[in-house]
């Protein structure tokens, strides 16, 4: 790969690009981004960029929120609609005219949007967070009633520290972390039982019963760079393994063969370098769908981890 790497130090310079990649990128992706890291790293680094185009690599609503967070930015996107391959099937669990139905239901209640959703949903919610931050902020809000979605997942693991609040679910999850089941992390644990657990929170409840650690990826790679243990089970999307095994090359890491988010591996160097080169597909959002959109976010960063 290495004149997919030369071609793309070239292009970045040539054409003002930054690369933005997440953690659930194919190797060769990660291999090349400026900043790698997950939903809430790259939201912050998305709107304090200085150069004039981005190029997100990504699952598109992480597009989205970096366009709603550069707004005088050209965000480019690898894969773009009407090629529905690189989103996020979460994000498409919910939809604005349910979301407006509950916030009817319960108008007391304030609105919690995994950064997991569409532009048009983070519109009309009150604040955004990630699964690095859910607790922070929902025990930061003042109201005593929150519509928490799209992340069932998410949410009961949001439910085991904040005991104050009323959580209401809405029926969304993660297929790639759903399939990693508590039986494959048991069976792991038996063939490594020295291996430190780390999953994370989008898994179900008796996946992560069985952990010693619950975090984002990037809490993951903060863990495994700390820690004094030698091996660890991971429970995410297996992406996250490359840049584990990389920083950290003198541990071992077992995880679920199945755990794979077909959707992120959809961008290639291919897709990469014809970004780079044309910058396009550029993300194009209504100028009031950003405007609105922007003050959840925003929170959401400035609340931080």
């Amino acid at each position: 790969m290495e004149d997919f790497e030369d071609r793309v130090t070239g292009l970045k310079e040539q054409n003002d690009v930054v690369l933005l990649a997440h953690n659930y990128q194919r190797p060769e992706v990660q291999d090349v981004a400026d900043f790698l890291g997950d939903s809430f790293d790259l939201a912050k680094r998305a709107s304090k960029v200085s150069q004039q185009n981005i190029v997100f690599c990504g699952v598109d609503f992480m597009a989205e929120s970096a366009k709603i967070l550069s707004p005088g930015k050209r965000v480019v996107h690898p894969i773009s609609p009407p090629n529905l391959v690189a989103k996020c099937p979460m994000a498409g669990m919910v939809d604005v005219e349910g979301l407006e139905s509950l916030k009817r239901e319960h108008p007391d209640a304030v609105v919690v949007s995994y950064v997991n959703t569409t532009a048009d949903v983070k519109a009309i919610s009150d604040v955004c967070c990630t699964s690095a931050n859910a607790v922070k902020i929902v025990s930061s809000l003042p109201e005593e009633k929150v519509i928490f979605v799209p992340d069932t997942n998410l949410g009961l693991y949001v439910k085991r520290f904040v005991t104050d609040k009323e959580l209401i679910l809405w029926p969304g999850y993660c297929r790639t972390h759903v399939w990693i089941t508590a039986e494959e992390i048991e069976k792991l644990k038996a063939q490594h039982p020295d291996a430190e657990v780390i999953v994370h929170p989008e898994c179900t409840p008796d996946v992560i019963d069985l952990a010693d650690t619950v975090g984002s990826t990037q809490g993951m790679v903060n863990r495994v760079k700390e820690s004094d243990g030698r091996e660890f089970i991971i429970g995410t999307e297996k992406g996250l393994v490359y840049r584990l095994k990389k920083e950290n090359p003198d541990k071992e890491f077992y995880y679920a063969e199945r755990a794979v988010c077909p959707n992120m591996k959809e961008i290639t160097p291919k897709n990469v370098l014809r970004s780079m080169e044309t910058l396009g597909p550029e993300v194009v959002l209504d100028e009031d769908i950003i405007e609105r959109a922007r003050m959840p976010l925003e929170k959401m960063v400035a609340i931080g981890r």
